[in-house]
């Protein structure tokens, strides 16, 4: 090939590509870095100027990614997602619990089934919904 740059150019639309068929966004990172070499390349850097490029770019580009997402919490589930689903945090009232810590409540004009997820013994009384999962109430003793 005579023209290195244009190598750099099929490689970066190769991982282009490959991002798009895997959702693997690291890709899209290392084709950033072959689109910087390929520019150095048009600016007259030699090949091993190219591949240093390449490297500090695409590398650069993985390791703010990887910092990135080390940075951000973790998501919550959609069962427990406020955003998502609005029962979450909601408070409901248990008039008894039985032995397996499951319940019947009345919620939102419907009987519902609950579960006792939070710590410590079931007791009746006022409890907040941590999730829904399905048609059962996953609750918690409210503070």
């Amino acid at each position: 090939m005579g023209n290195p740059a244009l190598g750099w150019w099929i490689a970066a639309g190769l991982l282009v590509a490959g991002e798009l068929a895997t959702g693997t966004f690291y890709l899209l990172m290392l084709a950033v870095g072959c689109a910087a070499a390929a520019l150095a390349g048009h600016a007259g850097a030699g090949l091993v100027a190219q591949t240093s490029v390449a490297a500090l770019f695409g590398g650069g580009a993985v390791a703010a990614w990887r910092r990135k997402r080390l940075g951000t919490p973790p998501r919550v589930r959609l069962e427990a997602n406020p955003d998502v689903n609005l029962d979450v945090g909601e408070q409901v009232q248990v008039e008894a619990w039985d032995a397996d810590g499951t319940a019947r409540i009345h919620y939102r004009g419907t009987s519902w089934r609950a579960r006792f997820t939070g710590d410590g013994v079931p007791a009746p009384g006022a409890h907040v919904i941590d999730e829904v999962r399905h048609n059962e109430l996953a609750l918690r003793r409210a503070a």
